[in-house]
């Protein structure tokens, strides 16, 4: 792992605490308030916006584990420095590492259909083979831009951040403005809060937050990373549930439960047309187009680094299949195709899904794994990250009882998935764990 010492090194004081806010919260609010507020609001009923409070206090509890790590190590390896500290390099770090890489891969394919629902409803087109094309399309144009470099992809995020975090609390606030703050979703007629539903809601909310792991993965180039990680990711998390908040009150204010539940994959261009008319409507779906394609854009360029550095960790195998170039550059095509076989063959309701499977399950090992083996040596508060396992668990328990009832081959896709990935990182690597020889304790 030298060469991912000399990087951080090299890199170290690159982004500041304010560019570390804005990568973050960026990442975070590109996919998860257009793709998941219907959905969280299909298992939440009328108290869908106290999801996203839900989520954001899962998270933080969640977080504490990756900011104690990355304050001790801070590095660009990001989850697979702390699976690899924790684990050692075998299969359960390794497999848990793919993991990670597979839910962002799956948030990718999540907001590239996100994109092309959205750019799709002015032409009252909600199906039919526009929408897998379209989301193929924004991913491919996603790939051209890292392939230009990772100087061009920082810089349009940046810009996108900004432009979109700005635009979508003006959608919230503007939309609430014109209801006279009238919370439609909780009439009369909506159904009734259920417990189970709520908790399973939490689960789809995590995804919207779940871009604070961007942060861990660039803990070497922040400046001061020891003291601004930790900063940068509850700085990114608070942030996000206020837009989230206003946002969602802004969509219940002029929506039915019943209303957002049959728009739920473009709910907030919906909700825009009653609150601000056909102005709000396109300003919606151009705001939706530019954070999803941000999105992509960040995602394949996180995606794609942290599998070229889970290569060179030798965590996992690498084929080249006739490609030149550098590992890189293949891990990006790798990436762009997974993320578009998703798009073509799952709608959003099963992407968001899969990722919250796969999410969950790797979280629990990270907190697990930091428990038991690093707890003492960056000074972690043991009842916190046993808090944040509880709250993991209950989350997944519930969310997996409520898909097991509406969509039972969904639940059968992950468990063949997450037990694939498992056995073959073990046959791959041979053994569960391995000590490594400098870090013994």
């Amino acid at each position: 792992m030298d060469h991912q010492h000399s990087d951080d090194t090299e890199n170290k004081g690159s982004i500041s605490l304010s560019g570390g806010v804005a990568m973050g919260t960026g990442v975070m609010i590109g996919a998860g308030i257009f793709a998941l507020t219907g959905q969280i609001a299909q298992l939440a009923g009328p108290l869908f916006p106290l999801s996203f409070v839900a989520g954001a206090i899962v998270t933080s509890f969640s977080a504490y584990s990756y900011v104690k790590m990355s304050n001790a190590f801070p590095s660009s390896g990001g989850i697979a420095m702390i699976l690899q500290k924790a684990y050692g390099p075998g299969a359960i770090a390794a497999a848990a590492a793919l993991l990670m890489a597979l839910s962002m891969v799956i948030s990718e394919s999540l907001v590239a259909r996100t994109f092309a629902t959205y750019v799709l409803r002015p032409f009252d087109i909600t199906g039919g083979p526009l929408v897998p094309i379209l989301a193929v399309g924004v991913i491919l144009f996603a790939f051209l831009v890292n392939i230009a470099g990772s100087r061009s992809v920082g810089l349009l995020s940046l810009i996108m951040a900004v432009v979109k975090i700005g635009g979508i609390a003006l959608f919230g606030i503007a939309a609430l403005w014109a209801s006279g703050f009238q919370f439609a979703a909780a009439s009369e007629a909506s159904p009734g809060f259920d417990i189970t539903g709520f908790i399973a809601s939490v689960a789809l909310a995590i995804l919207a937050f779940k871009g604070f792991t961007t942060i861990t993965n660039s803990g070497g180039e922040i400046t001061d990373p020891h003291r601004n990680v930790g900063r940068t990711i509850m700085i990114s998390i608070a942030i996000c549930v206020v837009v989230y908040l206003i946002v969602a009150f802004a969509v219940g204010s002029s929506l039915t439960i019943d209303q957002i539940v049959a728009a739920k994959d473009y709910s907030l261009a919906e909700a825009a047309a009653p609150a601000l008319g056909n102005a709000g409507f396109y300003f919606t779906v151009v705001l939706a187009a530019v954070a999803t394609a941000s999105g992509v854009l960040a995602s394949v360029f996180a995606v794609s680094r942290m599998l070229a550095m889970l290569t060179d960790m030798k965590m996992i195998p690498h084929r080249h299949f006739g490609m030149s170039g550098p590992i890189r550059s293949h891990t990006l095509v790798y990436t762009v195709v997974i993320a578009s076989i998703l798009a073509v063959f799952f709608d959003l309701t099963r992407i968001a899904s899969l990722g919250a499977f796969f999410y969950l399950v790797m979280d629990m090992i990270v907190h697990w794994g930091v428990l038991r083996f690093m707890r003492k040596e960056v000074k972690a508060n043991a009842s916190i990250i046993i808090l944040a396992l509880v709250f993991d668990a209950i989350v997944l328990v519930a969310f997996t009882s409520m898909k097991l009832q509406s969509d039972p081959l969904i639940v059968l896709y992950a468990a063949v998935a997450i037990t694939a990935v498992f056995a073959f990182q073990r046959i791959y690597l041979s053994r569960w764990t391995a000590q490594q020889p400098s870090e013994e304790h």
